[in-house]
């Protein structure tokens, strides 16, 4: 393992690590580097507290690590400065005391000092009063870059001289001093760090990233072949389930791998993560993994590759160990839902998913739903009757319309032939070819008739003049432990020449039969036979001012310390906000909703508009807010706690800012999509 390469992904910077629960990391056999003066005597119990750290060996003893991965590279110190008691300043244990208020409410209460109060009152106070007794705040070492920081919590409203106050005894009181930096933790922290004096520096979020080089996203350990490609030239070059594969950007598309790393970092709700995080593989980041030298050295060999939280490991190995490794970690097999070939209706999309009678589960309404109109319909029709949550009006076209195409045209036959031969099962090149020409086939297979007639006077009683958006929805897709990001193609025609329209719904079907997507359902064992595609239907959206993705919970803190929104947007429409090119970056923050003031954590700024500015408006930002925590609690039954899901629960999002109905009025927010986020837990592999 590369323990020098210890991190902080932009997901670690934009928490507050003050309140980070973690394990000690105890180096008591270190007495000090030369110049240091350790103040902890003993190594043989947990020391509560220091009033000074002297050297590494003290920070150390005290500090909490993230116990979660994607909280990684980075250590952190939580400090007291007590104002009633002539700014009496505590180094607190960060392990024993996961928050301030255990510790200051075990130690600085009572005994000729004041009481502190109970949680809820000392959370409204010390926080947001500026006569608040305490100053509350975190040391964290930022090992990539190698910064030592001081900060406060995103929503705290603590005055410029408060925090000299506390980075003045902080800086007096410890080894670190002279390297010490303020990082403001949220945009309105950073407006009151702007009003320091000039001697505290400030490092900022931008500042701590540039510093990295490994950026951990799906975690664990995986063996395969470690290739090398280019994203660009992935639609020619094939890769196997057995790969473990080196690019220099993340793709917006790619087969069933081993592994990932990529040069370019990635965002979290990028699509090869997602697919990552369903496939449980590792996914990592690592700059100048193309010109990696051990990396290279190991170029079309086999190898077992980690991903761990603060850093990554590298080694060859036997064809013995990777086929162990292979028959230990097979998927186990995906069984979809079988169809329900008997609804025949263009149901509204409020129809789709009627609310369960009382007391019965929501989960199993919308596996219900999917029977006849898939996993995005299901999903959109809750969406529809929450009334925080802005969608465009939509029907659905039944999963009957597709297998009564794929019959008619005699595609059925065509799949069972293709599955039977071993050369189009062994041969990627073969069966790429072989599901090319079974796609255009279906691209200009006739539509039946009396569907169509359907088809047509719905749109033209509820829909006229407007292109219409057919999107995919089957039984294959949006579903909790088989979101399979990115398998089908969506697509728009214009009902003023029906042939658009055909040609979309044709585009459409034929996307089920991609090669990624095949082998994708291969992997997991799918019997492709069983599947079957809706489709969501509404008006296109064609010039969006915005569009954007967000996760209901904060990804980058599965333990519940810091809930917040994780939001990904971009200006416009025609950037692929999860993977944009090359040199181009999107707004991407925290929005910590349900908190005190709200705060929002820039990770990244867009490089597509002005420099200084923001893609949404702070109305826009609070507009999107309302509408992701009324989902958030609105799918809770059916994925959340309630559903049996004890650990971390979240649903992923796409969105849009579009004023093509008001072009005089602000762009108005639409909601595309919600379905269960896959989470972010170790990979197959992982210990």
């Amino acid at each position: 393992m590369h323990q020098g390469t210890r991190i902080t992904s932009l997901l670690a910077l934009a928490l507050l690590a003050a309140t980070l629960p973690a394990a000690c990391g105890d180096s008591s056999e270190n007495p000090g580097a030369a110049g240091e003066v350790c103040e902890r005597k003993s190594d043989d119990e947990a020391t509560e507290l220091l009033r000074r750290l002297g050297c590494a060996a003290d920070f150390e003893a005290l500090a909490s690590k993230p116990a979660d991965a994607s909280l990684p590279g980075a250590l952190s110190v939580k400090v007291v400065l007590d104002r009633a008691d002539q700014d009496a300043l505590y180094f607190q244990n960060s392990t024993l005391y996961p928050v301030h208020y255990a510790f200051v409410s075990s130690h600085l209460s009572g005994d000729a000092l004041p009481y502190v109060p109970p949680l809820s009152e000392f959370n409204a106070t010390e926080y947001f009063t500026p006569d608040r007794r305490f100053v509350l705040g975190a040391v964290t070492h930022y090992e990539g870059p190698d910064v030592w920081a001081l900060e406060i919590s995103p929503y705290d409203t603590a005055s410029a001289d408060m925090i000299a106050t506390l980075f003045r005894a902080v800086q007096g009181a410890s080894f670190f001093g002279s390297k010490l930096a303020f990082h403001p933790t949220s945009e309105s922290v950073a407006v009151e760090a702007a009003r320091l004096p000039a001697d505290i520096p400030v490092v900022s979020t931008g500042d701590l990233y540039a510093g990295i080089d490994y950026q951990p996203l799906s975690l664990g350990t995986a063996v395969g072949r470690l290739r090398f490609a280019k994203a660009a030239d992935l639609k020619d070059e094939y890769l196997s389930h057995q790969d473990i594969v080196v690019l220099d950007q993340a793709p917006n598309d790619i087969s069933v791998v081993q592994g990932i790393i990529t040069e370019e970092f990635q965002t979290p709700l990028s699509h090869v993560n997602v697919l990552s995080q369903n496939r449980r593989t590792p996914n990592m980041g690592l700059r100048d993994a193309m010109s990696n030298p051990e990396l290279l050295a190991l170029k079309d060999k086999l190898v077992e590759l980690t991903a761990g939280p603060s850093s990554w490991g590298v080694r060859e190995v036997t064809e013995a160990e990777a086929e162990a490794f292979w028959e230990a970690h097979k998927p186990e097999p995906v069984t979809l839902p079988e169809l329900d070939l008997t609804v025949t209706d263009l149901r509204d999309i409020e129809e789709v998913t009627p609310d369960p009678p009382e007391g019965e589960p929501l989960r199993d309404a919308i596996k219900k739903a999917v029977l006849a109109f898939g996993g995005k319909a299901a999903h959109y029709s809750i969406l529809a009757r929450i009334p925080e949550v802005p969608i465009q009006k939509a029907f659905s076209i039944p999963v009957y319309y597709y297998d009564l195409f794929m019959k008619q045209n005699g595609f059925y036959e065509q799949i069972e032939a293709l599955i039977a031969d071993p050369q189009f099962n062994t041969d990627t090149a073969v069966r790429d070819k072989a599901l090319k020409a079974l796609r255009d086939a279906m691209k200009s297979a006739p539509i039946d008739a009396e569907f169509q007639d359907l088809l047509k006077a719905k749109i033209e009683a509820e829909y006229a003049g407007h292109p219409m958006r057919f999107r995919t929805s089957t039984n294959s897709e949006d579903l909790d432990g088989f979101p399979c990001a990115g398998c089908y193609d969506s697509n728009t025609g214009d009902p003023a020449d029906w042939e658009d329209v055909l040609d979309a719904i044709r585009k459409t079907y034929a996307s089920a039969w991609k090669l990624r997507t095949f082998d994708e359902r291969t992997y997991y064992g799918i019997d492709h036979r069983t599947i079957g595609m809706a489709l969501l239907v509404h008006h296109n959206f064609p010039d969006e001012e915005a569009n954007g993705v967000a996760i209901t919970n904060n990804p980058f803190d599965t333990a519940g310390v810091q809930p917040a929104f994780y939001v990904n947007v971009q200006a416009g429409g025609d950037v692929e906000v999860v993977a944009p090119p090359a040199g181009v970056t999107n707004d991407e923050f925290l929005y910590f909703f349900n908190q005190p003031n709200q705060p929002v954590t820039y990770l990244t700024h867009s490089t597509l508009v002005p420099e200084g500015q923001t893609v949404l408006t702070a109305k826009q930002i609070h507009q999107l807010g309302v509408a992701l925590n009324a989902i958030h609690e609105r799918f809770s039954p059916a994925y959340g706690p309630a559903a049996g899901n004890n650990g971390w629960y979240a649903m992923d999002v796409e969105f849009k800012y579009d004023d093509d109905a008001n072009p005089n009025e602000p762009p108005t927010l639409y909601i595309k999509q919600a379905r269960p986020y896959p989470g972010r837990g170790a990979a197959a592999g992982a210990p």
